[in-house]
This record gives C-alpha cells, sequence and structure tokens, in this order.
C-alpha cells in the first residue's frame, strides 16, 4: 500500500506582525486526502495559519512546504473575494478565466445550482444577502477544482439550508481525496471528516 505524502508540513511555524507574534510554534503534517481541523479561540492565530497555508502571507520563522502547486489551492477567507457591482455569473466566470478553467460555464452552473444561487445567478452582489454572498465565495474557492481546500469559518453566515449544502459539500470533497484544513468554531460540524486537529492559543 502506497505511504500519502505529505500537502502540507510545519515546522516551527511562527507569524508576527511587527512586535506583535500572532502564531508561534505551529508543526504539523497533513496527508494527501487529510482534513486537518483548526480549532482555538478569537485572536489565537487561526485565519493567520490559514493564510499562510494559502499563499497569502509568509512566514515570520519555521517551515511552511506545500506539496502542490499553489494555483491547485482554494481558498476561502473572512472577505469573500467577489466583485459587488458584478453578477454571480460574471465574479465566477472572471474567476474561471483567470483559473484557465475548462469547460467553465459547465462547471459554473453546476456550482450556482449546487450551492441555490441559479436563480440569482444573474443578480449584483451588492443585492445578496450575507449567507449567498458566503455561498458565491464557496462556489468561487471551488470553481477550479482544487486539490488542497482551506476554509476559514466556512459555515459563517449561512442558514439551514447552507449549512446543510455545504456540510454535504465537504463530505464529497472528502470521498473525493481532496485535502481539506478547515477553521472552525464548530469542531463537531466537521469531527466526521477530520484525520488530524490543532488547537491554537493564544500567542
Amino acid at each position: 500500500m502506497a505511504v500519502s505524502e505529505a500537502v502540507v508540513r510545519a515546522v516551527g511555524l511562527e507569524k508576527r506582525y511587527g512586535l506583535r507574534t500572532v502564531l508561534r510554534d505551529v508543526s504539523f503534517e497533513l496527508e494527501s486526502g487529510g482534513a486537518l481541523v483548526v480549532t482555538g479561540p478569537n485572536g489565537a492565530g487561526k485565519s493567520t495559519l490559514l493564510r499562510l497555508i494559502g499563499g497569502l502571507a509568509a512566514p515570520s520563522r519555521g517551515l511552511l512546504e506545500i506539496g502542490i502547486e499553489r494555483r491547485r489551492v482554494g481558498f476561502l477567507g473572512h472577505e469573500p473575494l467577489v466583485y459587488r457591482e458584478l453578477t454571480a455569473l460574471e465574479n465566477l466566470d472572471l474567476y474561471g478565466r483567470l483559473y484557465g478553467v475548462p469547460e467553465r460555464r459547465e462547471r459554473i452552473g453546476m456550482l450556482l445550482g449546487r450551492f441555490g444561487l441559479w436563480e440569482a445567478r444573474r443578480q449584483r452582489i451588492s443585492s445578496y444577502s450575507r449567507g449567498m454572498t458566503q455561498r458565491l465565495a464557496l462556489c468561487r474557492a471551488l470553481l477550479h477544482e482544487p486539490d488542497l481546500v482551506v476554509l476559514d469559518e466556512p459555515h459563517a453566515s449561512l442558514d439551514d439550508d447552507g449549512l446543510a449544502l455545504l456540510d454535504a459539500e465537504l463530505g464529497t470533497l472528502a470521498a473525493a481525496g481532496k485535502t481539506l484544513v478547515v477553521a472552525t468554531h464548530d469542531p463537531a460540524r466537521v469531527a466526521a471528516l477530520a484525520t488530524g486537529s490543532i488547537a491554537l492559543g493564544h500567542a
């Protein structure tokens, strides 16, 4: 049986902003197809760790190895990273072009349908509720079928239907062998998928 390779490897990871240390001495390995759940109180460094993994920030000290191309990473942070003056279709088409998504129209239509946004696909995002915007942000993060999916509080702002859709999608991703990193205040929600966990404390 083949041994899984580490998709993410961190050793003594640290992040400082000026004199303030927001992440200190974090070490872990996440194998291909695994799911790492990151927990901790506000200010413990969860978002910082995920930004490092997603390539949006660089560590101040320590080693961080990502075993796949950065373009194969899907990232959802606290900001949805969608253009409010554009429609859902326009947003996803733009990102699809940037990522070179094959058959992007079909992929976009499938995701909008899966996340319950098809009927609102031609509305500007400025008219969306927070929950709808979060659903679209999830579509954006998953559009290019990434191998490593990094999600920071993905359940935030979702209603019951949205939560059920996301839970089902996470299960589908795990079953497909995708590697997941999820920061959450509700670890029980993703416990069935977790192959490892990190509990961060205040630095």
